[in-house]
């Protein structure tokens, strides 16, 4: 299988058209992420992903909170330079190594973000650095301008932000040229298109990139009852897995797989196709060799102009399947 490489963005870098997302290797807070986590897995995990040619790794310092780094650190050691590492920061995290849950965009506190996760990946650069989340307190001028630093400095080769509205794109775009932006996209989740975000990106040259493209493992079929949730599963709390939101998705996700069974392919690599073929980088985030396996040979699918147009009229544009995070983590995203 030969992975596809593409341009992310304007600016040079060079990506496969899949990245894997690393966030469910390690618990948040004391938390697991879609069951729990095996280290060995993980790393296995990581690196039958670069045999297959899907070398873009995606973290952030917020998971563990750092434990994911570190795991990371382990699983590319000795052979650095063959992966493309992005990682995040702006989830506050103290001296004691736990997390505030302030946001955190002052120029001193990226200087240190980056130090920190420079060692805790065991690297001395950050191919891309995304601030994870928009912190109100801080103009995203002063945030910016100390990530352009970074990229003075030779620590940071690339810039993006995660989770911004079309107006803090541009302020930050004007300060330093951002690669990426990455924010929730799906088939269930299209908020960034009806904002019109993406027309923002594409103006500006900027890449996008989807994270929980297969809407947090509803696409995998898995969960067929809110009640298949683990009491410490975060996606408990969020509203697009409660009440009536659950079932009526479940209805949408018949007539999907529908179409994936026609097509002899899993609805998993439907949802990442879709995505890939609209010119967007997905990032599914999985721990197991099986699906980075399947998730990978899912953006090498080709959806015909027809198959593309069956699969918006299942999920038109502007579909409620409710809100992406609960109400208080709602509050983080910059609209």
């Amino acid at each position: 299988m030969s992975i596809k490489r593409i341009h992310l963005g304007s600016q040079g870098l060079v990506v496969p058209n899949i990245g894997l997302g690393c966030m469910g290797m390690t618990q948040i807070a004391g938390m697991d992420v879609y069951g729990q986590a095996d280290e060995k897995q993980a790393i296995a995990t990581i690196h039958r992903s670069l045999e297959l040619g899907g070398n873009f790794l995606d973290t952030a310092d917020l998971y563990g909170p750092l434990q994911n780094e570190r795991l990371i650190a382990k699983a590319i050691k000795g052979n650095r330079n063959d992966y493309v590492i992005a990682t995040k920061f702006g989830y506050e995290i103290d001296d004691s190594e736990q997390l505030t849950w302030n946001f955190n965009g002052k120029k001193d506190y990226v200087k240190k973000a980056v130090e920190r996760s420079l060692k805790n990946l065991g690297t001395d650069f950050i191919d891309l650095y995304y601030l994870h989340r928009l912190d109100p307190n801080t103009p995203i001028e002063e945030t910016v301008q100390a990530m352009a630093d970074l990229v003075k400095e030779g620590k940071v080769g690339y810039i993006g932000l995660s989770e911004v509205s079309s107006s803090t794109i541009k302020k930050a775009h004007a300060i330093h040229p951002l690669t990426a932006v990455q924010t929730e996209y799906s088939l269930f989740e299209r908020t960034v298109e009806e904002a019109g975000i993406l027309k923002t990106l594409e103006e500006l040259g900027i890449g996008f990139v989807a994270y929980s493209p297969l809407s947090r493992g509803f696409f995998n079929g898995e969960i067929q009852s809110p009640d298949d949730f683990a009491d410490d599963d975060f996606r408990k709390n969020i509203p697009r897995f409660q009440g009536d939101n659950f079932y009526k998705n479940i209805e949408l996700l018949k007539e999907i797989n529908q179409l994936a069974d026609a097509k002899n392919v899993t609805t998993s690599q439907l949802a990442i196709s879709w995505v890939a073929s609209k010119g967007y980088l997905p990032i599914p985030g999985t721990k197991r060799v099986k699906y980075v396996e399947e998730n990978i040979a899912g953006a090498n699918i080709q959806l015909s102009s027809e198959e593309l147009e069956r699969l918006d009229s299942i999920v038109p544009l502007g579909t409620s399947t409710g809100d992406r995070y609960d109400a208080a983590n709602m509050q983080g995203i910059d609209q």
